[in-house]
């Protein structure tokens, strides 16, 4: 590597800590920040001088962005969503980091129009019959039963299940939006047994010099023992501790006002790994013999879709799914029993 790589890869990783840093400052979620990242450096190897070496972006302006986005499109082909979170990457690094404004002329790859998956009740019951083991059918029940996406149930911690109000707040779920949705009075045994077993483990961790969880914002500099209360606790924790139990916090060498170099190095235990329900959503499908393309965001889709057809209204299923737009919410009118599968075919009058 010749010095012009060098100071050229040395320029863009501090471009990319500048990004990570403001996506910090904005709250943007990880998963969206990690997403940024990914497509802010493929569009600068794809603009790569003669001799290989980046090129800044301060350099490059609309039409290059505009190349590169054509170029997922036609060339790679790639879905319309995928070129629009490519977009919306390169926007916040022109627009929010280097502050230059862009023209987006690209040729837009071409949206499919796709149903979601729905599930019969028949179906959600035998596949929740078959997760293993119990905190992840419980986790499943609450796919189905509150519509929660899978992250917003692996998050959910002690304070956030109301038995009183019978609800279920949502903390910082999509857009920073906090909701309440309703709690499943049948869910209301397995939520205070998996609670009795956390309380106990959450005892057996603070034995052990542990017992901490990540706290959000700048709650464990202003709370500084907030972290091993349990109400903080998750309600389904992972099986092991960490001491790096939420690696954002020291990722690519950034430094984070809110996080003080003791506090990374505490023994934690993390949420269960979203992964690990989604391995075993996938195994209770196949034993219950269910032929759909079933994922963890089926069971989300199913009760918006079987609460249209129990009568509520299209705004109340919004406000409970957390959707901005009551267009989004619109697309289960399409797969309830009110659209086709409702309309009796005129074969069957013959």
């Amino acid at each position: 590597m010749d010095e012009s790589d060098s100071d050229s890869m040395s320029k863009n990783d501090g471009l990319i800590s500048q990004v990570r840093r403001l996506a910090r400052t904005m709250h943007i979620a990880k998963r969206t920040e990690e997403a940024y990242v990914g497509w802010i450096t493929r569009f600068l190897v794809y603009h790569r001088d003669l001799n290989g070496a980046w090129i800044h972006p301060l350099k490059l302006g609309s039409p290059e962005v505009n190349a590169f986005l054509s170029h997922l499109a036609v060339e790679r082909k790639v879905a319309a969503s995928t070129q629009n979170q490519a977009l919306s990457a390169l926007l916040f690094l022109f627009t929010k980091v280097l502050k230059v404004d862009v023209k987006f002329d690209a040729i837009r790859a071409k949206k499919p129009s796709k149903l979601p998956v729905v599930l019969s009740a028949s179906e959600v019951a035998r596949i929740l019959e078959c997760i293993q083991p119990r905190p992840k059918k419980l986790i499943g029940s609450l796919l189905y039963g509150c519509g929660l996406r899978l992250m917003e149930a692996c998050r959910l911690r002690f304070k956030d299940i109301d038995f009183e109000r019978k609800q279920i707040i949502i903390r910082e779920a999509k857009g920073e939006k906090d909701r309440a949705v309703p709690l499943p009075q049948k869910l209301v045994g397995d939520l205070k047994h998996q609670m009795d077993l956390v309380e106990k483990l959450h005892r057996q961790d603070i034995l052990v010099g542990a017992g901490w969880v990540w706290l959000p914002y700048a709650l464990a500099v202003k709370y500084p023992q907030a972290g091993r209360e349990l109400g903080w606790q998750y309600l389904f924790p992972a099986k092991n501790l960490s001491y790096d139990s939420h690696p954002r916090e020291a990722a690519e060498g950034v430094e984070d006002e809110h996080v003080i170099d003791g506090d990374r190095m505490q023994l934690r235990r993390h949420h269960v790994n979203e992964n690990s329900v989604q391995a075993a959503v996938k195994v209770a499908v196949e034993r219950a013999g269910v032929l759909k393309k079933v994922s963890c965001h089926t069971f989300r889709h199913s009760f918006a879709t079987h609460l249209l057809e129990s009568g509520k209204d299209i705004r109340t299923i919004q406000h409970l799914l957390g959707h901005a737009d009551v267009s989004t919410t619109m697309i289960y009118t399409h797969v309830s029993r009110l659209g086709a599968s409702g309309v009796q075919s005129p074969l069957d009058l013959i």
